[in-house]
């Protein structure tokens, strides 16, 4: 095999260990090893003179062509793709920065709904607050003053007098162990579930199945409690339960778009009340970012939070 002594390279990008050993000798090195060296010194002999041609280039000329290529002043965003009825609708709404009185925003709600089917007319708030923190952190019940226009199934986790005391109250299902048996084996047949202080280590072991869908009974929430009967009116006659989500956000339906608009706004009261109420004391500053009510297939409405907040004062 043919050897060559080589001596330090003369490329100022090639390592210096190329030519010499660890400790400075020189090294007797192969024809082939010297080719491959040859190759690398030449890559990247090239891809220094590209990066000096990169910083060569001309940032103010390439700018100007960025500005002249953007959209005309005045052009609208390009929207997702949405229906003509969306659309239509869409054009009924004055905007995201106007702010419009509660009675006259419902009004608007329900000119908008306008789908085949009743539409839920939805609160969405964006609210201060920072649930990974334990104190601002927000869950609730309301019970509404005109319910929500659709029937809650109950279900009942007790045992004893009580399993009697709750059918008398129109729970759908109600029952101890054998029930628990039940929901354990794929019964979810129901929108709330109720349950004893006395059943809820029984419960416990149905946390992967009810967790997921927010159906875990929690004192929080008023679906722990001794008193069954109450719990289950207050459950079909319109209790509803809110809790804010990773974002702060509260996201509830509080009617159908076949409400009056005197209704919906009693509705939508209730439940501004009710989240004042229970104002996380980690909250700071402005409580309410944002208030927007929309039905289910409609566009956002923003509502004037004051105007909402002082309507117990001219009632």
């Amino acid at each position: 095999m043919n050897t060559h002594v080589v001596t330090a390279p003369t490329v100022a990008l090639a390592p210096q260990r190329l030519a010499t050993g660890k400790y400075g000798q020189q090294m007797s090195l192969p024809c082939s090893h010297l080719v491959k060296c040859g190759k690398s010194i030449h890559r990247e002999s090239k891809m220094l003179a590209m990066r000096v041609s990169a910083a060569a280039v001309d940032l103010e000329a390439l700018e100007a062509e960025t500005v002249g290529a953007a959209e005309p002043v005045g052009m609208v965003p390009k929207r997702r793709n949405v229906s003509r009825r969306y659309k239509t609708e869409f054009a009924k709404v004055p905007g995201k920065t106007t702010a419009l009185a509660p009675k006259e925003a419902i009004e608007l709600v329900l000119s908008t709904a306008s789908a085949k089917f009743t539409e839920t007319v939805e609160l969405h708030a964006k609210l201060n607050i920072d649930p990974k923190y334990a104190d601002q952190q927000l869950r609730a019940t309301v019970s509404l003053p005109n319910g929500t226009g659709k029937e809650s199934r109950v279900a009942v986790v007790c045992q004893g007098d009580n399993e009697k005391i709750a059918k008398e109250a129109g729970a759908d299902y109600a029952g101890g162990e054998e029930l628990i048996q039940q929901i354990e084996e794929g019964l979810m047949d129901f929108d709330k579930l109720v349950a004893t202080p006395d059943m809820m280590p029984k419960i416990a072991k149905l946390g992967r199945q009810l967790g997921p869908r927010g159906l875990m009974p929690n004192p929080k929430a008023g679906t722990v409690t001794t008193d069954v009967a109450a719990a289950v009116k207050d459950f079909k006659g319109g209790k509803v339960e809110y809790r804010a989500d990773k974002a702060g956000n509260v996201h509830v339906g509080f009617g159908k778009a076949s409400f009056s608009a005197d209704a919906l706004v009693q509705n939508l009261k209730a439940i501004q009340e009710s989240m004042d109420a229970n104002r996380p004391a980690g909250a700071k500053g402005v409580y309410w970012k944002t208030l927007t009510v929309c039905s289910t297939m409609g566009p956002g409405i923003r509502v004037n939070y004051g105007a909402l907040r002082d309507m117990a004062t001219q009632e």
